[in-house]
């Protein structure tokens, strides 16, 4: 039932405001008056709440959440059955998903999105830490608070590590979802890694790695595509965060993190890295607080036919008793379970599906229309099963006068039936026991089954590699088209798997730059080779257009796996280039004079000393290529010092000890020091000093020498002094004057 504001729960918790609706669920904003304080009420929908297993599965989130006490968890303060009403008290988070600020922010800022990923690692490590493994890790289910910190929620399809099972649907959100859960394998702690590295990307790039028009389509992608770097999309990313994307989106979960904690720890390296530091927790997140009440995103569960699909593990052909077993089961009377699929929504994804998209998100399927679709689909069993009865009826006999199981009536039913016959177009007739094949070879294969099923024919698959025919596309099939085969045969149809090698048509080379263009070859595992060449309208250091090596004239975009491709980077539009005047001997104002007439300007200039080109001429220039370049071109150049002058060397020397008991006095045994000796002299009225002796500690009853008996003068001057100073202080505590003498 719905609940209205004002209503009351145990006598404590007032219904404030309906927030949020969901497949089996709806979450209240509720306050509780004996603690005084807000929090969410998650509600499990009345048409749930007498089914055991339904109320078990509800209560199965607060079990797998009620243990875990974490500042990024939210937390689940009790589970209450009041008559048919079964719902959860929660935490109540005053803030908006990491999906819709995801959305309202295109990207997050690196800095911002490692803080905000090591939050949701810590509390993935405190379930993983109490044996629960998330596995529907995806934006939707974390939420940031107003005061910037973040929340995991929604342990409704949790499990705990030691009840994993190997099953044959695959539940999580199938954007996020990893490749072992895509195929119905097993879920451990890695599971969990995976969906947060699809999450980490899709913050720092503001897009998922995998898109798709079909949830097979993006599964598969899961299991088979390659992922493009992030940086591709975001050159800011750094390496080492990059690294740590990659490493969780591994497809093989043994390439993978082995623990989320190891996740956390890499992340804050890369916070605490050169480009700055920030606190891993809460504050500094400028995120606006969304004023709406729908806070579900759907979990999708991939169908048995859906994972059938993926795993490439369709039917293709049943044996006799396989088909007996199955033609008995379609007349004996429907179990309980069979009924309520036949009249409700199907028992088992309910039971996989404890907070599903709210009802007006689903496409704007009712779900009266599916109470119908089930109930037709029953009776077009009914239906099959009795054609299959009148063909088996005739190939065995069971029906033949005095002599069948049904007796003389379902004899006549039978003959009356062998009279009805259709006529082809070309004038054969066909009677009820044939059917004229189809044409499904160029059709994708859903649309293959369905003509095919419509026409009482049933389907093999083989699977080959075409560069021609688009995956999942009939590439042909046997019997042909037209010819007249029994009811219930087999067609056998070849599909494509696409083809292995690497389509570069809808990468979009053109127009990226060309480091960028070059790196995602090198991803992609293929070769590039670059030429410049003028272009009037792409930009300078972009790509041009592309051409494959030895490619296929059908298939210039296909290139297989380590294939060389040619990128033409544009160098911008056609310029005339002036010639370079020669500088060299020229004295500066000269050179000058003539990068001006040229129309040129002086680059980056310096001097320096050469014993054969006289002071203030030119020694030698750079600028241009083969001695041309661009109007208005800079060109650098190196003058003269002319040759270099010897300067006269100045030593002096001094062997004496200083002795700092004089300057302490008793006592001095017990009293230490910091000393360091150094050469003073004056230059131009300036001090300029010369350390001999580093910094050393030493007690006062010792002897400091001070002995050097070669002390080059640092100003050429013959006058300065040799100082002992107290380093901690920078006082002078003795002062020895030198004499310096000119040597050879």
């Amino acid at each position: 039932m719905m609940l209205r504001p004002g209503v009351f729960l145990q006598d404590r918790y007032e219904i404030l405001e309906q927030i949020g609706s969901g497949g089996m669920s709806v979450v209240y904003k509720a306050k509780c008056h004996k603690l005084n304080r807000l929090v969410a009420i998650k509600v499990l929908k009345e048409e749930f709440s007498s089914d055991s297993n339904f109320v078990s599965k509800f209560k199965m989130e607060a079990q797998a959440a009620a243990g875990l006490s974490h500042p990024n968890i939210v937390s689940v303060y009790d589970v209450i059955d009041e008559g048919k009403l079964h719902y959860i008290v929660m935490e109540l988070i005053e803030g908006i998903t990491l999906k819709t600020y995801i959305g309202r922010k295109g990207r997050l800022e690196i800095k911002e999105s490692v803080g905000i990923a090591i939050q949701v690692a810590q509390g993935i490590a405190a379930a993983h830490e109490q044996h629960i493994i998330h596995r529907d890790i995806k934006p939707q289910n974390m939420l940031i608070s107003k005061d910037g910190k973040v929340k995991v929620a929604d342990f409704g399809i949790a499990r705990a590590v030691s009840a994993q099972t190997l099953t044959s649907s695959a539940m999580g959100s199938v954007h996020y979802i990893s490749p072992e859960q895509a195929r119905g394998g097993f879920s451990d702690v890695r599971s969990d890694i995976y969906s947060l590295g699809i999450t980490m990307y899709e913050m720092v790039t503001g897009k998922l790695p995998f898109e798709g028009d079909t949830t097979v389509a993006i599964a598969l992608a899961h299991l088979e595509n390659v992922v493009v770097p992030p940086s591709v999309y975001n050159p800011e990313i750094p390496v080492s965060l990059e690294r740590i994307i990659l490493q969780c989106v591994e497809k093989k979960p043994e390439n993978r993190y082995e623990h989320v904690n190891q996740v956390a720890g890499d992340l804050m390296k890369v916070l605490m890295g050169p480009e700055g530091t920030q606190e891993a927790e809460g504050g500094g997140l400028n995120i606006p607080i969304s004023t709406g009440k729908k806070m579900s995103d759907h979990t999708v569960e991939i169908s048995p036919r859906e994972l059938a699909q993926i795993n490439g593990r369709i039917p293709k052909r049943e044996d006799s008793a396989r088909r007996q077993a199955r033609e008995t089961a379609a007349t004996r009377k429907p179990s309980a379970r069979e009924d309520y699929r036949r009249t409700g929504r199907k028992k088992w994804e309910l039971e996989e599906e404890l907070d599903e998209e709210p009802e007006e998100e689903r496409g704007g399927v009712h779900p009266q229309i599916e109470r119908i679709l089930a109930v037709t689909g029953v009776v077009t069993s009914v239906i099959i099963v009795a054609v299959l009865v009148v063909v088996f009826s005739r190939l065995g006999g069971l029906f033949q006068a005095g002599t069948g199981l049904l007796g003389k009536e379902t004899e006549s039913q039978t003959q009356a039936s062998t009279a009805d016959v259709t006529v082809s177009g070309d004038g054969e007739s066909l009677d009820d026991t044939q059917v004229r094949m189809p044409r499904v070879a160029g059709l994708p294969i859903g649309e293959a089954e369905n003509q095919l099923k419509e026409n009482y024919l049933k389907i093999q698959y083989e699977y080959v590699d075409s560069d021609d025919v688009k995956k999942g596309d009939i590439i042909s099939q046997n019997p042909e088209p037209g010819q007249v085969v029994s009811r219930w045969s087999t067609v056998t149809v070849v599909v494509s798997n696409g083809t292995d090698k690497i389509d570069l048509s809808g990468m979009g080379l053109e127009g990226l730059e060309v480091s960028v263009a070059t790196k995602y070859l090198e991803n992609q595992k293929l070769l590039a080779d670059v030429t410049e060449e003028e272009h009037e309208t792409v930009e300078a250091g972009r790509v041009i257009r592309y051409e494959v090596n030895q490619a296929d004239p059908g298939h210039p975009s296909l290139v297989p796996e380590g294939g060389l491709v040619h990128l033409y980077v544009s160098k911008g539009p056609h310029v005339e280039l002036v010639p370079v005047p020669n500088l060299e001997g020229k004295t500066e104002e000269d050179a000058i004079a003539m990068l001006g007439e040229a129309g040129l300007v002086p680059g980056n200039t310096r001097t320096e000393h050469h014993e054969s080109v006289p002071k203030g001429c030119v020694i030698s220039q750079s600028g241009g290529t083969d001695g041309m370049i661009l109007p208005g071109g800079a060109i650098d150049y190196v003058v003269s010092l002319g040759p270099e002058v010897r300067k006269q060397r100045y030593v002096a020397s001094i062997d004496t000890v200083y002795d700092l008991s004089n300057l302490i006095g008793p006592g001095a045994n017990s009293a230490s020091f910091t000393v360091m000796v150094r050469l003073h002299q004056v230059t131009n009225g300036q001090d300029e000093y010369k350390t001999l002796t580093e910094p050393r500690t030493i007690t006062g009853d010792i002897l400091l020498p001070v002995s050097y008996t070669s002390i080059e003068s640092m100003n050429g001057t013959d006058v300065g002094e040799v100082e002992v100073v107290d380093a901690a202080s920078g006082a002078v505590l003795k002062s020895y004057p030198l004499t310096f003498f000119p040597m050879d």
